[in-house]
């Protein structure tokens, strides 16, 4: 129905093993957030993957016997998969009785810049932040 990636690589991970099933999700998914939004479905994932999506990450690097989480900017492929690892992840723990309606719950507060999603990525940008010392750590 959508021919985009981006709600392929997002409704894949999410919805049943048959494509039928994916096929079924995606329009079922697309209709709450145009039900609940009034705008475009499409429009409404695509911002609710781009408030999500983290700038910056800490890795482990160990130093002189001691390991630094130094903070590293994230290429913008990671960035998406990130946020759609996430997004998917959240929605499968909310307490929604089925995965449509989890799904587009967590798109819906991702969109609004709320939610499980959303604290993930703030979460992450504060961690990034107190360690911004050891970025000289960074090869």
């Amino acid at each position: 129905m959508y021919n985009d990636v981006l709600v392929a690589k997002m409704i894949t991970p999410s919805c049943s093993t048959e494509s039928a099933g994916r096929r079924e999700c995606r329009v079922r998914v697309a209709d709450i957030l145009k039900e609940k939004t009034k705008e475009d479905p499409v429009a409404v994932m695509k911002k609710a993957i781009e408030n999500v999506k983290p700038v910056v990450e800490v890795k482990s690097r160990r130093v002189g016997g001691a390991t630094y989480q130094v903070p590293i900017e994230i290429r913008p492929e990671r960035r998406q998969s990130l946020s759609i690892r996430w997004l998917v992840g959240y929605a499968r723990e909310r307490a929604e009785k089925t995965m449509v309606q989890r799904l587009s719950g967590e798109l819906l507060d991702a969109y609004n810049n709320r939610g499980n999603t959303f604290k993930k990525k703030e979460d992450t940008h504060k961690m990034a932040e107190a360690n911004k010392a050891f970025a000289h750590y960074r090869w």
